[in-house]
């Protein structure tokens, strides 16, 4: 039987069920097969892979682990549940982050969403429900994919991932002492990671910080790249060569600048210390 064309721009729904697709074609098994170690009939699959039925979280979970997928389908479920509280474009690049084989990020501000922990998300997403930018129900949702997408530091098959952080990351308050101290202690802990490398680029580097925004650098497993950058309004991810490029030397020259991952990690312990009881 021809299987009905998917349109994942049509709507989330949609978009979650040809991820399905794709990650259940890629492990050559039919509909039939992945209902039965599902515990879903044949047609309950083409529902969801049609866009036609919402699914569970327990079952994508179930499905992610069926299907081998490095938690991709439970991204793509995130997405579709917290979209209001995403910023447009997040969701195609963590989808993608998802498959990297490697990541390279710069941030300033806020520690990155990888590296966050419960508490310090929660406050920031508590701060854009006060804002009334979110409700309490998309903040739930918004942590909750944040937490799903840490899900690759604890895989076995880890990729590298790289960050380099204004020392604005780890002097900003957020959330009080105790959640400060909380989300440091998490950082020197990340650090000392074999694939986890996190590197300060302190104050003193001044104009000489070769990138104004973050940027986020993911190398594919063909060794292609994509950039992902942020505005206030969007996220954008991009495939142009030039761009990229551009993005990649910019990231080498903050690389060698900023303080060694050994002297990175004590600014973090001393940033810690610094905070008040």
């Amino acid at each position: 039987m021809r299987e009905t064309e998917l349109d994942p721009s049509a709507s989330p729904l949609e978009a979650f069920g040809a991820q399905l697709r794709k990650a259940r074609k890629a492990v050559g098994m039919t509909q039939a097969e992945l209902g039965r170690l599902t515990s879903l009939s044949d047609s309950q699959i083409s529902n969801l892979e049609r866009g036609t039925r919402s699914p569970t979280l327990d079952w994508v979970v179930l499905a992610d682990r069926v299907l081998d997928t490095g938690g991709t389908l439970e991204l793509t479920y995130w997405s579709l549940s917290g979209g209001g509280s995403l910023l447009e474009g997040f969701p195609e690049f963590a989808a993608q982050e998802a498959k990297a084989v490697e990541l390279r990020q710069f941030e300033l501000g806020v520690v990155p969403g990888l590296f966050q922990t419960r508490a310090y998300a929660e406050t920031l997403a508590a701060a854009d429900v006060r804002r009334g930018a979110i409700t309490d129900e998309e903040a739930e949702a918004r942590v909750s994919y944040l937490l799903t997408r840490q899900h690759r530091l604890e895989r076995k098959d880890v990729s590298l991932v790289h960050a380099v952080l204004d020392e604005s990351c780890i002097r900003r308050l957020v959330g009080g002492v105790t959640v400060m101290k909380e989300q440091l202690d998490r950082l020197a802990e990340l650090s000392e990671r074999p694939r986890t490398i996190i590197q300060v680029a302190p104050f003193s580097m001044g104009e000489r910080r070769s990138l104004a925004l973050p940027v986020v650098l993911l190398t594919m497993a063909d060794r292609s790249m994509l950039g992902y950058s942020e505005s206030q309004q969007r996220g954008f991810l991009t495939r142009e060569t030039e761009t990229v490029t551009a993005w990649a030397r910019d990231y080498d020259r903050l690389q060698v600048g900023a303080s060694s991952d050994v002297a990175s990690l004590e600014m973090i312990r001393a940033a810690r210390k610094d905070l008040r009881s």
